[in-house]
């Protein structure tokens, strides 16, 4: 995305334009929305839905489903966001736009009603998409090309995008947990409400940016119709696009309208890189062009394990880790927010982020290995090694007896912090290396596009790890069934939705459930909906060797449904629900260092396509007077 080049004199404040510190100051309240939200967003949906401060009921792998698909069309809206300010609006008016349907957004997510939480996700993923791409371009356009403050400027940016996320999780996820869900979700836009009065206050340190370009410089570019029918002039990218086509609509028709909409979405962007391919001119464009698309696959692997963080570690965080302190907090006392260990990853990128910027400075000054291929494979094992430590958390834990240690969370967002330094930063910066000009900007929609299909990837990994609970109808006839449930009469009478907790085990190859607390038999009390489910329960519970003396723990969430009779529950037992968890996080930690290793395997042959693309830049960390090691110094000297 371009911007404009004339600029006039900017006013500066500490060695930038003052434009700087407005688009700081905008930028970190939407990201303290946007991070606030998604601290209690999945929270919420799991959230019972009586109480004083109820939820929407949803199993785990429910709400994880919605959060996959929430955080990846908010990345894949970053293309048309973009679009709209290159063609139609200019990146200022657009992020003003932006942050205007975001307050909407998160205002409307405040009203406890169905439609206004789908209308209010929608509106913030519109918001999100046309005020994220747009804001990081314009600090760009800030600096004149070649000004080496730019670098610095965007390390700047860079840390009130993480001061933001890092307050928010803590005030958004406090208020949310404490207060009430709704309360927060209303917070959260508020907050955004502040970065638009900066914003608009300060447009006079922003005249000569973000303005829309002149009708000539619009056109320039790739033109995505005249590519696409150039599509229909190549047989075989044709051939693969049309099969691909063909399966997606399959998927449509008789699977899912969701997944087959994806599907049809990224089979554009496959014919869309299949022709970009076959226009590259040289032989060298078209190397560096492939070692672009495995920097893709990176981004698409790291943040399908990272983006746990919002999903599956959240509902750790709160239903089996143990945040009890030895002493008392004001606010929260002795018990740690689930939320606020959103706001690790924020702290540790403020803390580190300087050191792990310097460690690969100084490794390129010394010409050891530091290419932003090798940064990226590194960053994607260390973030993948931060599962071991969840996995050791899921051993740790003990269904309704002991939760797991905090600190195994803490550790787990340390390596994935790392980790994303590492890789994060520099993926971005490594493909406007490699993109041909004359795509670059289509590149970056590709970019986004992987991103969001790695937060997808990342809601199925967590929806897996879930299961798919097996549903019971509860008989409601007679206070027998509160007796022996115990429950309260009035709880049925009123048809509140509740929990009962159990042991599960085999009597004599059949399977039988007790009230934890009387041992009364309540097996006879319900009945399954898929005879195949309860099936499946016993043999695994008979391969288990699962007995009455050493029984299973099971947790049932019973709920009235609008378009049936009587009570359903969510059969889940607890001690194979986090297996499935441990498995999931000791299969993310060997993929992602598999896939790691393989990448760095490959490296040598992967250097040699990109054509020497980053060879210039230990001549610019020398400019930029990093600190040379002393045998370089010594070399010099000699």
């Amino acid at each position: 995305m371009a911007t404009a080049t004339n600029r006039a004199p900017q006013k500066e404040l500490f060695g930038h334009p003052v434009g700087l510190y407005i688009l700081f100051f905008t930028e970190m309240w939407e990201r303290f929305s946007y991070y606030g939200m998604r601290a209690i967003l999945v929270l919420y949906l799991v959230s019972a839905t009586t109480g004083g401060n109820a939820g929407l009921g949803w199993t785990g792998g429910e709400a994880i489903a919605l959060y996959g698909w929430y955080t990846m069309l908010v990345y894949v809206a970053s293309i048309p966001g973009g679009i709209i300010a290159d063609k139609l609006l200019g990146q200022k008016k657009t992020v003003l736009w932006g942050g205007i349907i975001l307050v909407a957004g998160h205002g409307i997510l405040a009203v406890e009603e169905m439609w206004a939480f789908y209308s209010g996700l929608a509106l913030i993923i519109i918001g999100v998409g046309m005020l994220k791409p747009n804001i990081s371009t314009m600090v760009g356009g800030l600096y004149k090309p070649g000004d080496i403050r730019r670098d610095k400027g965007f390390t700047i940016f860079y840390i009130g995008i993480n001061l933001g996320a890092f307050l928010s999780s803590l005030i958004v996820g406090y208020v949310g947990e404490n207060i009430g869900w709704h309360y927060g979700f209303g917070l959260a836009g508020i907050a955004m409400a502040f970065g638009l009065i900066v914003y608009l206050w300060g447009q006079k340190y922003l005249v000569n940016v973000g303005n829309l370009l002149s009708k000539v410089e619009r056109s320039e570019g790739a033109s995505l119709s005249n590519m696409f029918s150039e599509l229909l002039k190549s047989p075989l990218q044709l051939a693969i696009t049309s099969i691909l086509m063909i399966g997606s609509i399959y998927v449509l028709i008789m699977v899912s309208v969701p997944f087959g909409l994806l599907y049809i979405f990224l089979t554009l962007v496959i014919a869309l890189m299949l022709m970009v391919y076959k226009d590259l001119t040289t032989q060298v464009m078209k190397d560096r062009y492939v070692v672009m698309i495995l920097s893709f696959l990176l981004v698409v692997v790291f943040w399908g394990a990272f983006e746990q963080a919002g999903g599956l570690m959240n509902i750790y965080a709160a239903d089996k880790t143990d945040r009890t302190l030895s002493f008392s907090l004001p606010l929260i006392g002795n018990e740690v927010p689930a939320t606020w260990f959103q706001s690790l990853n924020a702290m540790f990128i403020i803390i580190f982020g300087v050191i792990v910027a310097n460690f690969w400075a100084k490794r390129k000054l010394k010409n050891k290995e530091a290419s932003s291929i090798f940064k990226m494979a590194t960053g994607v094992i260390i973030m993948g090694l931060g599962f071991l430590f969840m996995a050791i958390a899921a051993k740790e834990y003990t269904a309704f007896e002991s939760k797991s240690a905090m600190y195994w969370l803490v550790l787990a967002y340390l390596l994935h912090t790392i980790g994303e330094l590492c890789s994060s930063p520099v993926a971005l910066s490594f493909i406007t290396k490699l993109a041909p000009v004359k795509y670059a900007s289509l590149m970056m929609g590709v970019y986004f596009a992987a991103t969001g299909l790695g937060n997808k990837m990342a809601g199925l990994i967590g929806e897996f790890s879930q299961g798919e609970p097996a549903t019971v109808q509860l008989s409601t006839e007679g206070s027998d069934v509160a007796n022996r449930l115990q429950l309260n009469d009035t709880i049925l009478q009123n048809k509140n939705d509740f929990t009962f907790n159990g042991f599960v085990y085999l009597d004599n190859n059949e399977l039988a459930v007790t009230n934890m607390e009387t041992e009364a038999p309540v097996m006879g009390l319900m009945d399954f909906e898929n005879k195949d489910q309860k099936s499946e329960i016993i043999a695994n519970l008979k391969e288990e060797g699962v007995t009455a003396q050493d029984p299973y723990h099971v947790m049932l969430n019973f709920r009235q449904e609008e378009d049936k009779v009587g009570y359903y529950g969510d059969f889940v037992i607890e001690e194979v629900q986090t297996q499935l968890e441990f498995r999931t996080f000791i299969g993310i930690t060997i993929f992602t260092t598999v896939f790691g290793l393989i990448v760095i395997f490959m490296l040598k042959p992967l250097k040699r396509l990109t054509h020497g693309a980053e060879d210039n830049e230990r001549e610019m960390l020398e400019q930029e007077q990093y600190e040379i090691a002393d045998t370089e110094r010594d070399k010099k000297n000699s």
